[in-house]
């Protein structure tokens, strides 16, 4: 397999202007590396230069020692899975699945041998002789999956290939493709806007808006850990607080927020970068899950708002208060309160959750 290197990688368009700006990256062999984030940040632009499909105004692609960055597609040895996957209705899967043999002049003896290993990889060994427009939309994805792999390529780009799929297809493909990662160990680079794909699925993820990478690490870093308010406010449910530290005792810090009320929060639990010095601007993050209900008597970093909206999802109650604060976001699972709309809940904003990150300017 292949790792990949990306150096000050940059890409403009006329109309839209600078979609990938300074990008550096290192992909290790034999990751699965995910690049997340909304519409129109950069990455699937990035993922095109990987792929050779663009060609960048500045910066490098290596694959491993090798500089790629202007090598043709064709001499980059990648299979490449999209969002259309592309297929021939008419054909069989097997003819699907093959076809690029076919055009590349390999013999027919090994090409039915490496078809019929690549089927039985994605679990399509029965569908073989089936029509391409027979198959569900999970199946198809299989094949497009079958047709990148069969040229045992070093490196698996994936652009949103699950996008077209309904929920309960997405959950049976994450496993399907976490499989077939640790079966082959292939080097593989994901895009998707979808964070549940992204925390469920990578080795380690990029989280990209505005054409830069926000951070970078595991998705327990990310998720955890984030470096950034994108970051923050982009996975998960979040609640982000612009605060003013009003004091600090060395291990403890008192915020006012932006009603004039306190909010206490742990100095050790925050983003490289943050300042814990009085006056300091930063913001205070809440994750929904680790909002609870305030018990009788109980003041300290307590919120109270009416209830604007609720969602039962079986296994949690989502619900947002309206406060003084602004909308807050709560997730109660497992919780044996049911709020309804306008009711008035006291909710409280534990200290030990409470995650710092930098102000944004």
């Amino acid at each position: 397999m292949v790792s990949v290197t990306l150096h000050q990688l940059r890409k403009s368009f006329s109309r839209s202007g600078t979609v990938v700006n300074d990008v550096d990256l290192t992909i290790e062999d034999g990751e699965f590396f995910t690049l997340l984030g909304p519409s129109g940040c950069g990455k699937s632009t990035t993922l095109r230069m990987i792929a050779g499909f663009e060609e960048p105004d500045s910066g490098t692609i290596h694959f491993d020692d090798r500089d790629v960055t202007y090598a043709p597609a064709n001499k980059r040895d990648v299979g490449l899975v999209f969002q259309n996957y592309a297929l021939f209705p008419h054909m069989s899967v097997s003819r699907n699945v093959g076809f690029g043999l076919d055009v590349r002049g390999v013999q027919r003896a090994e090409a039915s041998r490496r078809i019929s290993d690549v089927l039985n990889q994605v679990g399509l060994t029965a569908q073989a002789n089936a029509r391409v427009d027979e198959l569900s939309g999970g199946q198809q994805q299989r094949v497009a999956l079958a047709r990148a792999l069969v040229f045992r390529p070093q490196l698996l780009l994936l652009d949103e290939p699950m996008s077209n799929l309904d929920a309960k297809l997405r959950l049976e493909m994450r496993g399907a493709l976490r499989d077939l990662h640790a079966e082959t160990g292939i080097t593989s680079v994901y895009v998707t806007h979808d964070q549940a794909e992204a925390l469920a699925m990578s080795t380690r993820i990029a989280v990209m808006n505005t054409a830069v990478v926000h951070q970078v690490g595991t998705p327990d870093e990310v998720y955890s850990r984030p470096l950034t308010a994108f970051a923050a406010g982009f996975l998960g449910r979040n609640n982000l607080l612009a605060a003013t530290v009003r004091e600090n005792d060395g291990t403890r810090a008192v915020l006012t927020l932006a009603d004039g009320s306190a909010l206490a929060v742990r100095t050790a639990s925050a983003a490289p970068g943050v300042g814990f010095g009085v006056g300091s601007r930063l913001i205070a993050t809440v994750r929904a899950e680790n909002v609870r209900i305030a018990a009788a008597g109980e003041d300290e970093n307590v919120v109270s708002g009416t209830v604007a909206d609720v969602d039962f999802i079986g296994y949690s109650l989502s619900c947002e208060l309206d406060t003084a604060l602004g909308r807050i976001k709560v997730d109660l699972t497992g919780a044996h309160a049911r709020p309804a709309r306008g009711d008035t809940l006291r909710v409280v904003l534990p200290e030990d959750a409470a995650y710092c990150v930098p102000a944004e300017d």
